[in-house]
């Protein structure tokens, strides 16, 4: 059975840290991209960050570009998004998502087979 549980949010001051976790659960990660979504309050889930299988590259949202990074430990089935100089906007519930894929990101959120439930961050001083 397959599984995504992530982890790690909570509240967080601007301009910290915060690091969210996946634990993916019947998947082999060889074979599957990974990818990070976000859904604002009152607005539709939209794509944070994506690892790509067939290359190991991975692609970031621009308004997230030089503050998360995305990491994957094989070995232990986990794919990290760590959050730096976190702002007000990046305040939603993140999920993580996983599908079948030969190629390389961005992948669209109708593509993505598998979903966490989601972890919610919030942003406040």
């Amino acid at each position: 059975q397959v599984q995504l549980v992530e982890s790690g949010g909570g509240l967080v001051h601007p301009g910290s840290s915060l690091t969210l976790s996946c634990a993916v659960v019947g998947l082999d990660l060889r074979y599957y991209a990974i990818a990070w979504f976000r859904q604002r309050p009152g607005q539709a889930r939209a794509g944070v960050s994506c690892v790509a299988n067939s290359d190991g590259s991975t692609r970031y949202v621009e308004s997230v570009e030089g503050r998360f990074t995305l990491s994957v430990d094989k070995t232990k089935k986990t794919v990290d998004l760590q959050m730096s100089r976190v702002r007000e906007e990046d305040a939603a519930v993140y999920y993580c998502s996983a599908t079948y894929w030969d190629r390389p990101c961005p992948i669209d959120e109708v593509d993505m087979k598998y979903w966490g439930s989601g972890t919610l961050v919030t942003v406040s001083l």
